[in-house]
């Protein structure tokens, strides 16, 4: 039995205190987990190269029998386990992971051999930042003030990208994603009322939401 079997409320480690409440919940699409974070695509396409290439010298060989093709199929069928478990770890991950807002603070229950929850009280958001995907999903990567320091290896897939040294956490692979990222600028902007709100755009590059006063 892990810690977080017996929520009281989904997502949460314990139910909120008198005047808090959620003004959102949501988890990752698991397929856009995959393609990003666990980069199936890419991994597929390596293999399907592998795979041409193992049949290119089995043919310039000289295939006389089915057997001259075993390396041509034991890459295929390694290549489609691999991208098979792939799909598998980003569909657990998105299955246990659970994003809420809530009137004070982001938590972000993650984690599938050990699971954890991580509070981000607002009025530590200095910055929250949007990158948006054709089918409506997208990344928003928060920025914390002060001295709070997360480790990277614990916060992934659930922080930026390459940025190991000051590790961003990050909502990933979240459906909706701009509107939820304007959600988030002004829920903050209620507790940090000097700072400033962008308009959402759709856009493949990181684009600021908000920031506090002072980082404009």
């Amino acid at each position: 039995m892990t810690e977080y079997e017996n929520e009281p409320i989904p997502g949460l480690p314990g139910l909120l205190p008198p005047g808090e409440h959620i003004v959102w919940q949501g988890s990752p699409d698991w397929r856009a987990l995959a393609r990003t974070a666990f980069h199936t695509r890419l991994i597929a396409g390596y293999f399907a190269m592998l795979s041409a290439w193992a049949l290119i010298s089995s043919i310039a060989a000289g295939v006389r029998a089915p057997s001259d093709l075993i390396g041509f199929a034991m890459t295929i069928v390694v290549g489609a386990i691999g991208v098979a478990l792939l799909h598998l770890l980003a569909w657990g991950s998105a299955r246990t992971t659970i994003y809420t807002l809530t009137n004070r603070r982001i938590v972000m229950r993650i984690g599938m051999a050990l699971p954890k929850c991580i509070n981000l009280p607002l009025a530590l958001i200095g910055a929250v930042d949007l990158t948006t995907r054709p089918d409506g999903t997208g990344d928003v990567p928060l920025t914390l003030t002060g001295q709070q320091r997360l480790g990277y290896a614990a916060l992934w897939p659930h922080a930026r990208p390459w940025k190991i040294a000051t590790p961003r956490p990050m909502l990933r692979a979240v459906p909706g994603a701009a509107d939820l990222a304007a959600l988030i600028a002004r829920t903050c902007l209620a507790i940090n009322p000097h700072g400033r709100v962008a308009t959402a755009d759709t856009r493949a590059a990181p684009m600021p939401v908000f920031a506090e006063a002072a980082a404009a």
